[in-house]
Parts: structure tokens; C-alpha cells; sequence
């Protein structure tokens, strides 16, 4: 599993049943300028990722279940395989959208990984 590092500030925008819209700007103190991108994913857990283990429920009280255990949210962009980090912002607006369909714009930081 691909790990890329998402830095960014979350402005929630709408909740829809298939999708819901968040925007944001993102802080990256290493480089301002950075372009901002535009990622659909999942709210979900580290411990998860892509994909909520049977048995844990629906992804939403799978996704809080994890959490509440000391997982950290993260988006998970099922699409391209990857998930992504969120920042303390981040972190902070994703539980009401926990197991939700989201699109987030901010600045990605960091690498990938294999």
C-alpha cells in the first residue's frame, strides 16, 4: 500500500449521500507556493485504509471504532489506491464525515512509499 503524506486545512462545504464536498487550503511551511490538488476519496482509519475489515459494521462505525482505538483518519482514495494523511486540521473535521465520500483540495507534501 502506496502512503503519500496530505497536509492540509479542511473547509467543509456540503454533505451529499454519494458525495460530499470539502475545500480547503493546505499549510505546508516548507514551500508556500505549492499548487493545490483536488483528491476524492473516503474518510477512513490508518489502521483500515483502503479497505474496512468484515465484521466492524458499515466504514463509517468501522472507520470510528478504529479511532476511538488510537488510528488517526485518513483519506483513502480507493480509485488510485492511496491514502493519505491528514494534519491536525484535517483531523479535526473528519469525524463528522467518517465512512463518507469526500473531495478534498489542498497541497500533498511528502512521498510515496511501496
Amino acid at each position: 500500500m502506496r502512503t503519500v503524506s496530505l497536509k492540509l486545512s479542511l473547509i467543509l462545504l456540503a454533505l451529499v449521500a454519494a458525495s460530499v464536498a470539502v475545500s480547503g487550503i493546505a499549510k505546508n511551511s516548507n514551500n508556500n507556493s505549492a499548487a493545490d490538488t483536488t483528491i476524492v476519496g473516503y474518510i477512513s482509519d490508518g489502521s483500515c485504509g483502503l479497505k474496512h475489515m468484515s465484521g466492524m459494521g458499515d466504514d463509517k462505525s468501522c472507520t470510528l471504532t478504529c479511532v476511538k482505538g488510537g488510528s488517526k483518519f485518513v483519506l483513502a482514495d480507493r480509485d488510485h489506491k492511496r491514502v493519505y494523511q491528514l494534519d491536525k486540521a484535517g483531523q479535526e473535521k473528519a469525524r463528522e464525515f467518517a465512512g463518507q465520500k469526500v473531495k478534498v483540495t489542498g497541497q500533498v507534501t511528502g512521498r510515496e512509499s511501496p
